[in-house]
């Protein structure tokens, strides 16, 4: 009895969970992982850009990029702590702080881009 109780708890574990539809999501938990499943595509999204702009860059130009992302990163988490501090240990307040990651990384990843076009273009810049 006891092995057949294990075997079927293994092929529970084992069976692939229902896909989340973050479309609509149903409970806060649901809620939460969409804006980590979103915030983790904006910082993919930021890594390819901010690539692509370091293979543009000479020596100096890459770490002065390196420098302004290091401190572009504490001051996005800075705020988006400050933003949600209020929700703090509240079922919605990973949800909340995701969201203005997220917002703040889309955001980076425009002016990456914006650099990137500008480059391309041969016009001058802002470094």
């Amino acid at each position: 009895m006891n092995r057949a109780i294990f075997l079927a708890a293994l092929v529970l574990l084992a069976a692939p969970a229902s896909a989340l539809d973050c479309r609509s999501p149903m409970t806060q938990r649901d809620m939460n992982q969409c804006a980590s499943d979103e915030y983790r595509a904006a910082d993919a999204q930021l890594n390819e850009t901010y690539g692509e702009l370091m293979g543009m860059l000479g020596a100096d130009q890459r770490h002065k990029l390196v420098a302004a992302e290091r401190g572009w990163i504490s001051e996005r988490d800075a705020h988006c702590r400050s933003e949600t501090a209020e929700n703090a240990g509240g079922s919605m307040h990973p949800m909340l702080y995701m969201g203005c990651l997220t917002q703040m990384t889309m955001a980076r990843t425009r002016m990456l881009r914006a650099e990137i076009t500008c480059r391309r273009n041969s016009e001058i810049c802002h470094n």
